[in-house]
């Protein structure tokens, strides 16, 4: 039998730390998701090479974001973001899309930043969706006409990349083959919604209800088999995997709206929130080359420069929202738009793999990705008096 990874031992450790650390009382505190990446960080192989983000620790963290997709399908409720939400959040990531491409193409031609226009200009209009999903949830402003606003357009600066992605930047198949994969996979999405929804007879739902509290657990296995099955179809259709995870969460929410769906929700929560997601985010911190904020002599300016382009590409839209939002509440919301990671990480890996970014540039990307989620929602939960609740 292998042996028990003592690195793994460690990681779980640290994901037992962080929610302590983040309940110390303190006039500064730091999201519990933010401290994840901060301790992965120390102990990675670039700070005191304590544990490493390879074998087992990689697959559960690969598990852990597609589990957080998965979570954050699953808490978006549609009625709630439909109608203009979400019309402000897609004309928002239009905005900020054309924006970035100016900038990039811009900073290419004089040589201040050297990344692809392209691939750069999408990872700056994202924004992170499963690492916001969870400090809005635990600051209380999920159901609020902020977190309404805030969460729509968290989702549009999420999938809009990577439709782009998917369309333009992974050349498995032809254009026109892509699209029909994506539109089968869409297809296929809907019919299971449709199923699911049918299927909340009085009978299947006193079935499931009974089964949740035995050691059966069926509706958990239904929910971590349609992920898997989504997943698994999004892969097998040339799109990202993320993508899969977050239609199966809403597949689950929608067929499990209700009190009923609360038992399972809190069992999921145990599963994803206590288990796989920490893993994910450590192992995201463990990853982050802190030698590339100073890889070269301009590299800490490049690095400063596309924090401040986040900034600024993703918040330029909160002009959009004068009359949704107050005065007080837009620089925060400016702030949470602009904080992006996991999709920064993911164009990264495809522009070094493709050869079209050098492994130095897509590092100093990275690292102005890192930098956003460990200050930028910070700033926004202090801009919204928010300090007296804990994280």
């Amino acid at each position: 039998m292998e042996a028990y990874p003592s690195e793994l031992l460690l990681i779980v450790f640290i994901a037992m730390l962080a929610p302590l650390l983040a309940e110390l009382p303190a006039g500064f505190r730091l999201p519990v998701v933010a401290l994840e990446i901060l301790l992965g960080i120390l102990i990675g192989p670039y700070v005191f090479d304590l544990a490493r983000p390879d074998g087992i620790i990689n697959i559960l963290s690969e598990l852990g974001l597609t589990f957080l997709l998965f979570m954050v399908g699953f808490e978006i409720n549609p009625d709630k973001i439909r109608g203009r939400p979400l019309t402000l959040a897609i004309g928002g990531w239009f905005l900020s899309f054309l924006l970035a491409i100016v900038c990039m193409f811009l900073f290419h031609a004089i040589g201040l930043i050297q990344a692809p226009p392209l691939l750069a200009a999408v990872a700056l209009s994202t924004t992170a969706l499963g690492i916001l999903a969870p400090i809005l949830r635990d600051q209380g402003e999920l159901d609020t006409n902020f977190g309404r606003y805030m969460i729509a357009a968290a989702a549009a600066g999420e999938f809009c990349p990577l439709i782009v992605i998917s369309m333009m930047l992974i050349p498995m198949h032809s254009t026109f083959v892509h699209m029909l994969f994506m539109v089968t996979f869409i297809i296929v999405a809907l019919v299971t919604a449709n199923i699911a929804l049918r299927m909340r007879s009085a009978r299947v739902i006193e079935l499931l209800a009974r089964t949740l509290q035995s050691s059966g657990q069926l509706p958990v296995r239904i929910c971590i088999l349609l992920q898997a099955l989504f997943v698994a179809l999004a892969a097998k259709f040339g799109l990202n995997i993320v993508i899969g995870a977050f239609a199966a969460g809403l597949v689950v929410g929608l067929a499990s709206r209700g009190e009923k769906g609360d038992l399972l929700r809190h069992k999921l929560d145990a599963i994803g929130y206590g288990f796989l997601i920490p893993i994910f985010f450590i192992v995201a911190g463990m990853k982050f080359e802190v030698s590339a904020l100073w890889s070269a002599p301009m590299a800490p300016l490049q690095v400063m420069l596309l924090l401040g382009l986040l900034v600024v590409v993703r918040g330029i839209p909160v002009v959009l929202y004068k009359k949704d939002l107050t005065p007080e509440a837009r620089v925060p919301f400016a702030l949470y738009s602009a904080t992006g990671l996991p999709l920064i990480v993911i164009i990264s890996e495809i522009g070094v793999s493709s050869g079209l970014m050098a492994p130095d540039r897509a590092a100093i990307l990275v690292s102005a990705g890192v930098i956003s989620v460990l200050l930028l929602p910070v700033l926004a939960v202090k801009l919204r008096g928010k300090f007296s609740l804990s994280w």
